[in-house]
């Protein structure tokens, strides 16, 4: 297939939290979404099989968002790869990949999408075709670059080749 197609997208109903510290499941006109607090860095994590279909050579993901109430400042997403070929009782994901600043739409309620990018290899954590992996989205708070106030709503994510 050609660069840029897409490979596997999720939707907040696809997200299976971690113990704590989760992104929580709401509703928004009826839109499922996940909020993301403006103060504690919280996780949403999604579970696939790399399709048979992926060439190699890296993924963007695009993290579809909104935010609650906002209408200025921005948001910074970090995403992370863990190849599920280990003992899956421990978390073993790859070093996160940050997004940029990714601004608020001056009217709230209108989605903007922010990108990260991961090259084949380690940065996937070494995801091949076929293998299950999950992929853990966080709202980075504690960036100097993130100062939005309050929540940040995930409403999908889509993963494609680079």
């Amino acid at each position: 297939m050609a660069s840029g197609n897409t490979l596997i997208s999720f939707s907040p109903l696809s997200n299976q939290p971690p113990a704590s510290n989760y992104a929580t499941l709401d509703t928004r006109n009826s839109i499922a979404v996940l909020d993301f607090d403006a103060t504690t860095a919280e996780d949403a994590v999604f579970v696939g099989v790399m399709p048979r279909h992926y060439a190699g050579g890296g993924v963007t993901i695009t993290i579809h968002w909104m935010a609650t109430s906002a209408t200025s400042n921005s948001v910074v997403w970090t995403t992370a790869f863990e190849r599920m070929n280990t003992d899956e009782d421990a978390d073993s994901f790859a070093t996160s990949n940050d997004s940029a600043a990714s601004s608020a739409n001056g009217t709230s309620g209108i989605i903007t999408a922010a990108t990260t990018t991961h090259t084949d290899g380690a940065q996937m954590d070494s995801v091949a075709i076929g293998d299950p992996f999950r992929l853990k989205i966080t709202r980075k708070v504690a960036d100097a670059n993130d100062t939005m106030t309050g929540d940040a709503e995930i409403v999908g994510v889509e993963i494609r080749e680079v």
